[in-house]
């Protein structure tokens, strides 16, 4: 069932169409990488298709090995970026990513409300607890799961009483009287938890305006809980319906149990999007994108989430769930290698298909490799299910699939009254509430 009668969409500014060999065309705009001129471009595009909000996922660490052929996790701290696109837009929200786990509360909240004021009520927060960096934050290992979500909740009650300490009302620039602001209304929060001593309050005001609303990406019991408790966005990674569903069902039992609505809770998985006129020119586009995956390195990514050992194993023999070992446990998405196994029980596939499938070589998010109509029926299909209530873009292979998705697929989805076809709203929850 659907929770609301329109999709939300975001749209990643990580350049996730240069990822793999992409960065590679002579189009591709990589030399901007380092600067805001690529993702402001791309935020003027997405305010041009009214899209809800553009988001900026981030990492606190560079795996080097990746480095030699792509840019991999390198990129510009995420709220500057941000920061940077508040005055060349006006009406698109903002989401930004901070860590609870490597981050202190004081430091955040008063970093989300400056983007807040600077883009006039339009910044989110991707609040994550990260799952590697912790060798550069002092840390010898990354706390447990139990750990980091205890501290988030901490640090996001923190943060919210911050936001709350100077009120918008206590801001009076009464020049007639010479008062400021009423400082009987700023207040301490004088917060003394396990993880943070807090005094407060903030030195900046509240924004006089909606409020800043909060995402979320975990997909364990924990993460999902913590969602269903502070979340209005949920950056899921849901690769095929089934698990959507699964999700969908959960965060609105958390949402229940943690005294919200269903509703409140928007999940909204990322889409990995290679478009062409064409299927044939997509599934290229793909395949190119992946070149240099060789047959080793995908077997060896089918055993890191199987626990399948393919080195073997005859190429005319389908492969199936009973051929899995029962005690494998991959360190990877867990929903991403329960999709594999669903493939596996419905298609028994030969080792040449499983190694050809885009669940071994690319990201753990839903792709449609195809047409905008492709993209189309299926995002309508998830939507009327009830499975996501909206997605969150990420473009692949080459500009041309950001092209098709701005100028083509979210027209589509206006045709077929699945998305707005103009703003009446200024501010990202003002997006939301529609």
């Amino acid at each position: 069932m659907m929770l609301r009668p329109r999709l939300c969409i975001g749209m990643s500014v990580a350049p996730t169409w240069l990822s793999g060999e992409g960065w590679r065309h002579r189009d591709s705009g990589i030399e901007g990488l380092y600067s805001s001129d690529l993702a402001l471009d791309v935020a003027r595009r997405a305010e041009a298709a009214h899209m809800d909000f553009v988001f900026r996922p981030d990492a606190s660490f560079l795996p080097l090995p990746v480095m030699a052929q792509s840019f991999g996790f390198s990129s510009l701290d995420p709220t500057l970026l941000l920061a940077s696109i508040a005055q060349e837009t006006r009406r698109i929200g903002l989401v930004t990513t901070i860590s609870t786990t490597f981050g202190h509360p004081y430091h955040a909240a008063r970093q989300l409300m400056s983007l807040h004021w600077l883009s006039r009520g339009r910044a989110g927060w991707n609040v994550v607890t990260a799952l590697q960096g912790n060798e550069n934050f002092g840390l010898p290992e990354m706390p447990s799961s139990q750990a980091r979500y205890a501290r988030a909740a901490e640090f996001t009650e923190v943060v919210r009483r911050l936001w709350a300490s100077f009120p918008a009302e206590a801001l009076l620039v009464d020049r007639e009287n010479g008062r400021y602001a009423d400082t009987d209304l700023i207040l301490p929060i004088d917060h003394h938890g396990p993880q943070f001593q807090v005094s407060g309050p903030m030195n900046l005001p509240q924004y006089p305006g909606p409020d800043i609303p909060l995402m979320q990406a975990g997909g364990s019991s924990l993460g999902v809980d913590f969602a269903g408790q502070v979340a209005d966005m949920v950056f899921g990674m849901t690769p095929d319906m089934p698990t959507a569903l699964e999700m969908r069902r959960q965060l609105s039992e958390r949402a229940l149990a943690h005294g919200r609505q269903p509703r409140d809770v928007r999940l909204l998985p990322g889409l990995s999007l290679y478009l062409g006129e064409t299927r044939d020119e997509a599934r290229a586009l793909f395949l190119a994108t992946h070149a240099r995956i060789d047959r080793r390195q995908r077997m060896r990514l089918a055993q890191e989430f199987l626990g399948l050992d393919l080195r073997d194993w005859p190429e005319d023999r389908p492969i199936t769930p009973a051929d899995l070992p029962a005690d494998h446990r991959s360190s990877r998405c867990a929903s991403h290698c329960e999709a594999l196994r669903r493939i596996l029980r419905d298609q028994r596939p030969t080792p040449a298909d499983l190694l050809a499938r885009p669940e071994i070589l690319a990201s753990v998010h839903w792709q449609v490799i195809g047409t905008v109509e492709d993209a189309v029926q299926e995002i309508a299909a998830w939507f009327r299910a009830g499975a996501i209530d909206g997605f969150i873009a990420v473009p692949g292979g080459s500009i041309r699939s950001l092209d098709l998705l701005l100028e083509a697929l979210i027209p589509r989805l206006v045709q077929e009254g699945l998305f707005r076809p103009r703003y009446s709203a200024d501010t990202l929850r003002g997006h939301l509430e529609e």
